[in-house]
């Protein structure tokens, strides 16, 4: 039982609070001469009163506060007022120590390190979020369909996936994303930028992913396998396609014929034949091809380039078709047979006009 005189100039109040653990009931009586009138409420109401009483609405936005120095600090961001700039890039802070804290990015000062893998850190929050990584705590989990994550942010834009929000949109095309991380990789598509460079050869790419699987091309990195053959790739992608071969998946269809396709690439190609569409031309000649390979193909008409060479005499060929067939004249293979009389040819074209013994067909 707690007693309390409440003075209020011309008169006297007194209040009487007992709080009932065992129900979690707060009583409280007011007496004010002989009158007296007498409470009853659950301590959750009584905080749930308290955090109302106490909370603070920014008049700029609508964030609430339940400590008024807070708001305070809060309401600088939207007026600019008294802000702690930062000398080496000009950031604004609502407070001296926040100013304090982002100088050590300049100073490349981190005074906090892991105890388990020794890296160093700039904040002490920063470090407690390292640490996840190495205890596995996943506090932050997502409402509708449970999944954790060890940082709020990696919540956030989770729950994205969820709401189908995508609050960061291009200036140049409209497009939106849920992150401002692919949003700044997808504005290099109009800027042109390529931060990362390869160091063996130069090239540039506007994605380090982009760069990571490029320098596989150098160290002959094939990283991932195939559980069905153990063929390797460079990339997961790359992997998904070839496991089609073993699966029969073909997930891309023509409109105009049904035709399947494992790949979409080949799906496209295939589609030129409807459209008549012939995107490549020789630059020698003005002859257009359907398909990148044909018109390489062709190119070494003009020339001369034969880079299928024979293993047995040396000669050289324009296509690795031509190279296989002129191979059987040395291993004696003839896989076209016959179906009236059993004879074999090594070429499909020496094949068919035997048939016209048996046919009678006259060219």
């Amino acid at each position: 039982m707690a007693s309390v005189k409440l003075e209020d100039c011309s008169q006297t109040l007194e209040l009487n609070v007992n709080i009932k653990d065992e129900d979690d009931k707060i009583g409280i009586s007011l007496s004010h001469g002989d009158h007296v009138e007498t409470f009853s409420t659950s301590r959750e109401q009584q905080q749930e009163d308290h955090r109302a009483k106490r909370s603070h609405h920014c008049p700029h936005c609508e964030e609430n506060f339940s400590i008024l120095s807070k708001l305070k600090l809060h309401v600088k961001i939207h007026t600019g007022e008294n802000l702690y700039s930062c000398t080496d890039c000009g950031k604004n802070f609502t407070t001296s120590k926040a100013l304090t804290v982002h100088q050590r990015v300049h100073r490349g000062e981190k005074p906090y390190s892991c105890s388990d893998c020794g890296a160093s850190f700039s904040q002490m929050g920063t470090l407690k979020r390292h640490k996840r990584i190495h205890t596995g705590e996943k506090p932050y989990s997502c409402s509708d369909c449970g999944k954790s994550f060890s940082q709020l942010g990696d919540l956030k834009t989770h729950e994205r996936i969820h709401t189908g929000e995508k609050p960061y949109s291009c200036s140049d095309c409209e497009k939106c994303f849920k992150r401002s991380t692919a949003l700044k990789v997808h504005q290099r598509n109009h800027t042109g930028e390529k931060p990362y460079s390869c160091s063996d050869c130069g090239k540039s790419f506007s994605q380090l992913g982009d760069l990571k699987t490029h320098e596989r091309v150098h160290t002959g990195e094939k990283p991932y396998s195939c559980s069905d053959c153990e063929k390797c790739f460079k990339t997961s992608t790359e992997q998904k396609v070839h496991q089609r071969t073993h699966t029969g998946e073909k997930p891309y269809s023509c409109s105009d014929c049904g035709k399947r396709f494992s790949q979409l690439g080949d799906l496209k190609t295939h589609e030129r034949i409807h459209t008549g569409l012939k995107p490549y031309s020789c630059s020698d000649c003005g002859k257009s091809f359907s398909q990148l390979g044909h018109l390489k193909t062709h190119e070494r008409i003009h020339t001369g380039m034969k880079p299928y060479s024979c293993s047995d005499c040396g000669k050289s060929f324009s296509q690795l078709d031509n190279l296989k067939r002129h191979e059987r004249v040395h291993t004696g293979v003839k896989p076209y047979s016959c179906s009236d009389c059993v004879k074999s040819f090594s070429k499909l074209d020496n094949l068919k006009r035997h048939e016209r013994i048996h046919t009678g067909v006259k060219p």
